[in-house]
């Protein structure tokens, strides 16, 4: 193989862990329809509920995405009364919290939330299972 020959890079792994991740996201997407909450959001309920409050960035760092992509997804669930953001005795950090709105369309959501998981769990079985959950608690 030479340096200028690409074909080991149809076996990246970092393509096919995107690829899976998109997979597994439109999988619980489409269970969560019914609820009017996408899975991202669904997650972030559900940290906040668990959390109680947070940091916009142990938020962030929690969820492994961007302080930006937290912030872009948290605007529709302030438009709902979903999430509320206050400031912290640092005024440079913002602080977000569930509302009692929010506690309800999380609970709403959770019946689906839960068919989604079940079925992702045994399409991926329990070692495919625990891997995932072994790397993201590794991240």
């Amino acid at each position: 193989m030479n340096d200028t020959d690409f074909r080991d890079c149809q076996d990246c792994l970092c393509f096919a862990a995107r690829r899976a991740a998109r997979s597994i996201t439109q999988h619980y997407d489409r269970q969560l329809r019914g609820s009017g909450l996408r899975t991202t959001q669904f997650t972030l309920l559900s940290y906040l509920i668990i959390a109680g409050h947070s940091s916009v960035n142990a938020a962030a760092e929690y969820l492994g995405m961007e302080r930006t992509t937290l912030t872009r997804n948290l605007r529709p669930l302030l438009a709902l009364d979903y999430v509320a953001v206050a400031s912290g005795d640092d005024r440079r950090v913002k602080l977000i919290a569930i509302t009692a709105r929010g506690r309800e369309a999380a609970a709403a959501a959770l019946p689906q939330w839960r068919k989604a998981q079940r079925a992702m769990s045994k399409r991926l079985g329990p070692s495919a299972f625990r891997e995932l959950a072994a790397m993201a608690a590794a991240a």
